[in-house]
């Protein structure tokens, strides 16, 4: 049996064409750990959140592109947040189901690190799956996040769940 590749991916800034991604993302199987799909009112304000230039180095959104196709599979960013007294970086993604399983999310939160890294802006970034979410657990796992334990997160706003704080350190403490 031949050892499984990772396809290449690319991260790109997310842009103007890209709220039909946004729209499948959206999708109920995708965001069952999210607590369901948002109103089209809501997808079109996180869609120009995602193209609204923060400060540089508060963080970015990008399209997940696979090579060589250069077909847009889903979404991954980073942002600041405040936790427990700090800022630090978030991230999140989401990858369509048909292209799930790939270790597509994987390799692009590698990007994401990287990114989130050069910024040399935050000690640490964060990552709060749901603890019913095996895949995005795993996820963290192979990006070498350290599982600090299970935490109360209100996401949306206004509605609680249950998360794990994965953290990876992004620069040692100064």
């Amino acid at each position: 049996m031949a050892p499984r590749t990772t396809p290449e991916v690319r991260i790109e800034p997310w842009g103007e064409s890209d709220l039909d991604l946004l729209r499948c993302l959206n999708a109920p199987e995708m965001t069952e750990h999210l607590g369901g799909p948002e109103t089209e009112e809501k997808v079109l304000v996180r869609h120009r959140r995602y193209l609204e230039p923060g400060e540089e180095g508060s963080g970015a959104m990008f399209r997940v592109v696979v090579l060589p196709e250069r077909e847009a599979v889903g979404n991954i960013g980073y942002w600041e947040r405040e936790w427990r007294g700090e800022t630090v970086y978030e991230t999140g993604w989401g990858i369509v189901p048909e292209f799930g399983g790939r270790g597509l999310a994987t390799a692009a939160g590698r990007l994401v690190v990287e990114r989130a890294r050069a910024e040399g802006r935050h000690r640490f970034l964060h990552a709060y799956p749901s603890v019913d979410h095996p895949a995005s657990n795993a996820i963290c796992r192979k990006l070498g996040f350290t599982l600090l334990g299970a935490c109360d997160f209100e996401y949306p706003p206004g509605r609680p769940m249950r998360c794990n704080d994965w953290r990876l350190e992004l620069r040692p403490e100064r």
